[in-house]
């Protein structure tokens, strides 16, 4: 039978320092789960507590909104202040104290000019008193059209001017005898008849006057004077108009004194 001897040991001093480095090994690895466990449990928190994550929500707090007090502060009411109603400036019309030139501007004819200045109702015949018409030269105004153009200077009256008085007939003169007479506002056939001693037959005979309703301001008449001593009869409608732009006014016709 063949003798087997029995396993060696390792001595007693090699068996403490194995069992030593075992456990340092052991110690080691168990310090190494620690760290890497509490590494762990320290992330897994700061997961955690991030915004939005589970425990940040259970963790937060509400944060009361503040309350923001108003201090009134004293405003004052404005006050309405009327605002004035500007009234427009009227240009007042030069006042003239004398007869003065006038240059006709385009679109005007006698009858606005007159009124442009206030010169009344004997306006035209004073017009044509200033501004005789001479039929050779053009010079002054026709007082059978009134015509006047743009760029023409004329005379005007001051506002106050009066018509010269009409002076009596002397009753020497030769009976027939034409004197010229513009008329004047509110006159009439008659009223002229009984101013010179003549008829309103004749009156219109002399100056071929078709419409004895038709005299207007500023027409001349040729009124042949000392034809009769007795009061003519006025014609119940004979009244004197102001022609306008466009009318067309009769021509008077003058006949000759011998």
């Amino acid at each position: 039978m063949t003798y087997t001897p029995p396993p060696s040991r390792p001595p007693i001093g090699s068996m403490g320092s194995l069992r030593k480095k075992n456990r340092s090994r052991q110690n080691i690895i168990v310090i190494v789960a620690g760290v890497l466990l509490l590494g762990g449990l320290a992330l897994l928190i700061y997961w955690m507590t991030l915004p939005g994550k589970p425990i940040a929500r259970m963790l937060a707090t509400e944060t009361p909104t503040p309350t923001v007090t108003f201090t009134p502060t004293n405003t004052s009411t404005p006050t309405s202040t009327s605002t004035p109603t500007e009234t427009p400036t009227v240009t007042p019309t030069a006042t003239f104290s004398a007869p003065f030139t006038y240059t006709v501007q385009d679109g005007e004819y006698l009858a606005i000019i007159a009124e442009k200045f206030n010169l009344g109702d004997n306006a035209l015949a004073l017009i044509l008193l200033l501004n005789p018409y001479n039929e050779e030269t053009g010079i002054g105004i026709d007082p059978t059209t009134l015509n006047v153009i743009p760029g023409q200077v004329i005379l005007l009256p001051n506002p106050d001017m009066q018509l010269p008085t009409a002076t009596p007939i002397p009753s020497n003169l030769r009976a027939g005898t034409l004197i010229p007479y513009t008329v004047q506002a509110g006159d009439s056939l008659g009223a002229i008849a009984i101013l010179f001693n003549s008829t309103i037959e004749r009156i219109i005979e002399e100056n071929s006057i078709e419409d004895p309703n038709g005299l207007f301001v500023g027409q001349v008449l040729q009124i042949p004077v000392n034809l009769v001593t007795a009061t003519a009869t006025f014609p119940p409608t004979s009244t004197p108009i102001t022609p306008g732009p466009g009318t067309e006014l009769p021509t008077a016709s003058p006949t000759p004194i011998n």
